[in-house]
């Protein structure tokens, strides 16, 4: 395969900082989530759903690690697209780039459908299609305008949910305090009790794993970060804070109400109701449109620069056409806009059948991620000298392949069966294109723009990697390791 240039100009604008990057992690992962999704999770899990989120992310700690190595290695906006297609073949790469679509694309329209749902309930004589078009366009024009709008207008509606949950957390406490549900706030029963069945957690894990997707979304920022050596650190602080988040609401929420509440749909509402009665219901509900908002901008942004770096690894008129950069705004304006047709499906899609589809695209992805790790270092770079490169290189990722694995076969039969079906497609459509394999695919990757372009160059860089040195070490060891960059040879 050889390796072509990519235009220099016009290219995404490289504006974000560390905290910028963590916040639409932290917006794409939708901290309200553990309250919409509460009433299933626990009866799933058997009361236990704080168990349900840690064994969820101990599956996602191992893959982060691996996201955050290759990340340092490949730094471009198609994460475990180019990943593949770097380590493996280009051929690979596109199949497990439709397949990580499925769950990138869906995700705006599931936001956009809650949003209508939201709106349909305080304004019921109003079409869903009203809501829709104008959401869809509100969130589509942000994302056109630059990315550094969507970044600030995220990070707004972020503080706004945490600042909820916060103060549901001390509600919840005074409740429990007072003799609600466990009648205490010292208790181990949310976390682990004589009931618990290990599968069952591992099936409610399949659940909230959904909650964590947006940690690896924020590789696809890789080409508008200030620098590309930050990213790592995002990876590993968005995983880490929404897991905390996460985990401490879900403690209080399974205290409260310890057995199935006959919760139905979400239950968000009726949470904020016990606690802190109508007028917290409605900051609480609002906090949730705010959660979804603060998605919607975050993976409507994410899924379009994977869609760029896709068309721009392509070719024809189809490629160029996806790959366009506003000169002005410098954001992937093509593959916005057409996230936002395929949003407007919100006015009619059923919720329920997309969930069942999201996470089928995002363990495999998971996966592939782990894999590319032991090909470009144990199996290219032959880094297996010594305990410490067969285990950074060989056992931390096989850990992450066998529990993404795990929770992948516990899927229910439509994840699977619809997954599929989108698998199928996505390699009728790469027959199409490389005409039954007569025409490769390419990799249009600039690797030393990529790299080199921070705030002074590659003094930056080094000065930015001595800074998060210790993350960089928990992800791979040191820099030693990683400093074998996308040179080695190609399918």
């Amino acid at each position: 395969m050889t390796r072509t240039a990519t235009p220099a100009h016009p290219t995404l604008k490289r504006s974000l900082g560390l905290w910028a990057i963590v916040g639409l992690g932290l917006g794409y992962m939708t901290p309200m989530t553990v309250f919409d999704t509460f009433g299933y999770v626990s009866e799933e899990s058997g009361g236990v759903v704080p168990l349900a989120y840690v064994f969820a992310l101990v599956v996602m700690i191992f893959t982060a690690i691996s996201y955050g190595r290759m990340t340092r290695v490949y730094p471009s906006a198609g994460s475990a697209y180019t990943y593949a297609s770097e380590t493996v073949h280009p051929n690979f790469g596109w199949i497990v780039g439709w397949t990580a679509l499925l769950d990138y694309l869906l995700l705006p329209l599931v936001n956009a459908l809650l949003v209508r749902q939201y709106l349909e309930s305080f304004f019921p004589e109003v079409s869903g299609w009203v809501w829709v078009i104008a959401y869809v366009a509100m969130i589509t024009l942000l994302n056109l305008w630059s990315i550094t709008s969507t970044s600030r207008v995220n990070a707004t509606l972020l503080i706004f949910q945490i600042v909820l949950i916060g103060v549901f957390i001390v509600l919840a406490w005074v409740a429990l305090a007072q003799g609600a549900g466990n009648g205490t706030p010292f208790t181990l029963e949310p976390f682990w009790n004589a009931n618990v069945q290990i599968m069952a957690v591992v099936s409610a894990a399949t659940i909230v794993c959904f909650s964590f997707i947006g940690f690896d979304a924020i590789t696809m920022y890789t080409e508008e970060a200030k620098n590309a050596s930050i990213v790592p650190k995002a990876i590993v602080l968005a995983l880490l804070f929404g897991g905390l988040i996460f985990f401490t609401a879900g403690w209080f929420a399974q205290s409260l109400f310890p057995t199935d509440a006959g919760f139905e749909g979400t239950a968000l509402p009726e949470i904020a109701y016990s606690v802190g009665g109508m007028i917290f219901q409605i900051f609480f509900v609002s906090a949730a449109v705010a959660a979804a908002v603060a998605s919607s901008l975050a993976s409507h942004a994410s899924v379009s620069r994977m869609i760029y770096v896709m068309g721009r690894n392509g070719t024809g008129p189809i490629s160029r056409f996806f790959s366009y950069v506003h000169p002005k705004y410098r954001t992937p304006a093509i593959a916005v806009i057409f996230v936002g047709v395929v949003s407007l499906g919100a006015a009619v899609a059923d919720l329920d059948f997309i969930f069942t589809l999201i996470n089928f695209g995002a363990l495999i992805a998971f996966t592939i991620v782990n894999v590319t790790v032991i090909l470009h270092f144990a199996v290219r770079n032959k880094q297996v000298k010594g305990f410490s490169q067969v285990f950074r290189n060989i056992v931390l990722p096989a850990i992450g392949i066998a529990l993404t694995v795990l929770l992948w076969v516990n899927l229910n039969i439509d994840a699977m069966i619809y997954g599929l079906i989108w698998l199928a497609v996505g390699v009728v459509v790469l027959l199409s294109i490389t005409r039954f394999f007569t025409r490769n695919l390419r990799m249009s990757f600039e690797e030393d723009e990529v790299i080199a372009e921070g705030e002074e160059g590659e003094a930056a860089l080094n000065a930015a990697d001595r800074e998060v040195l210790h993350v960089g070490e928990a992800l791979d060891g040191g820099r030693a390791d990683d400093s074998s960059t996308a040179a080695g040879p190609r399918a």
